[in-house]
């Protein structure tokens, strides 16, 4: 053999199974050391140890020689055909070989300069861990997908899409198993369909079969659900078979009469949520109002008057809402923007002023409680919070007044001592 020529054909005496769909023989598997039950599915991040050597020994790669394991996500094509394929075919803690023709490796180019063109290629592989697919919005591992069938096309549910799904839930053991379950996302009332569901179904494909893990944050929290058996900081496993979805128009396919209509629907189902102390839900209603009409800025006569009125009752819903979030700058910024379109609102000027006493902003409180009186004299909630802020301000002014003289104190008799000497 010449410096340029390498082994392709892998020996016949070689032990394994051929993982190949055609059985062309092109990646070849042996089994090392036995792994536990579990494999990884398509879109789960896997860890892996590798070492790999051309068919006649030569090394060309190594992560134990790094001293640093390998991760990808699997299925993805982020490396070569034969690891999306020989990997998915291990187990929890199994070593094993895989012998890699060209087509299933780096083909006719090789890789240079280590691995020459139409390369078999001999990996050796430790399988340690994986994790599912990181589906949640802060990308804090609260929402997990293990793929288990592949769904049809690439299309997949919008805010309001009707729903339906087969699914169960556990944690510890099965709580709850459901056949054709059919909703509306962002408007469904069930204690099984919790937020985090929603998210995940929201990134599937008809047809699909996937399992999700779902963090206390996108579930039950810290309360847990006595009724329903599930203990405070649980973790669920959802089990989850999308059968079908209808399409929701986007908001650029709507004509207005539409939005305005739409946003009727949303504003209601809004208050609905936040009635039942469902505030996530509530403010996702909301803003989609100002998705639906934000940019219907330019309208006239009728269609004007119900687009500002919509616009500023989602305005004012949602800082209702940061509130009970303690949100309160996010609280002010609604309210000014609804002032913005109705200028002697007293629901605006009252909510901003409970955000600025809750920051503690006492004085521009103030300020905005004596507007609400100006504008409704017999409002005495706002009376009563004008009284509240001047003892405050009175309290707080005291303190700084008690302040000073200590430090006037402290300065007076540092001076006198520096005299003594």
């Amino acid at each position: 053999m010449t410096s340029v020529e390498v082994a392709t054909e892998i020996p016949s005496a070689v032990a394994g199974v051929d993982l190949t769909e055609k059985k062309d023989g092109g990646i070849v598997k042996e089994v090392l050391r036995e792994g536990e039950e579990e494999k990884p599915v398509k879109g789960d991040k896997v860890t892996v140890h590798y070492v790999g050597t051309l068919l006649d020994g030569t090394p060309f790669d190594s992560s134990r020689d790094r001293g640093e394991k390998f991760t990808f996500t699997l299925g993805k094509g982020q490396v070569i055909k034969a690891w999306d394929i020989g990997v998915a075919s291990m187990r929890k803690g199994e070593v094993a070989k895989l012998i890699c023709k060209a087509d299933y490796a780096y083909g006719e180019s090789g890789s240079p300069p280590k691995i020459p063109a139409n390369a078999t290629l001999v990996f050796e592989v430790e399988l340690f861990s994986w994790q599912g697919e990181d589906l949640s919005p802060n990308k804090d591992n609260g929402i997990i997908r293990s793929v288990l069938t592949e769904g049809i096309g690439h299309k997949t549910p919008s805010d309001y899409a009707a729903v339906e799904i087969n699914f169960s839930v556990k944690h510890d053991e099965v709580l709850h198993e459901r056949k054709s379950a059919k909703f509306v996302l962002g408007e469904v009332d069930d204690p099984y369909i919790v937020n985090g569901l929603e998210v995940a179904i929201k990134k599937m494909t008809s047809k699909e079969h996937s399992r999700f893990t779902i963090a206390p944050a996108y579930a039950f929290g810290a309360a847990g659900n006595k009724e329903l058996g599930i203990s405070p900081n649980a973790e669920l496993i959802y089990d989850v078979e999308l059968v079908s979805f209808e399409k929701v128009k986007k908001v650029y396919e709507m004509e207005t009469l539409e939005k305005l209509e739409q946003s009727e629907i949303r504003k209601a189902k809004g208050t609905d949520f936040f009635k039942k102390g469902q505030i996530e839900k509530a403010m996702a209603n909301y803003n989609t109002v100002l998705d639906y009409l934000d940019g219907e800025s330019t309208l006239d006569g009728d269609e004007k008057e119900k687009r500002d009125g919509l616009v500023l009752a989602a305005r004012l819903n949602l800082a209702a809402c940061e509130l009970k979030l303690d949100e309160y700058t996010k609280a002010i910024t609604h309210c000014n923007e609804a002032l913005e379109i109705s200028t002697k609102n007293t629901k605006a000027f009252y909510r901003r002023a409970q955000a600025y006493q809750k920051r503690k902003d006492y004085d521009k409180a103030l300020q905005d409680y004596q507007q609400v009186v100006s504008l409704e004299p017999d409002n005495v909630a706002a009376k009563n919070q004008i009284i509240a802020c001047k003892k405050k301000l009175q309290e707080l002014l005291q303190e700084e007044k008690k302040l000073y003289a200590n430090m006037f104190s402290k300065m007076t008799q540092q001076s006198s001592q520096v005299g003594e000497k």
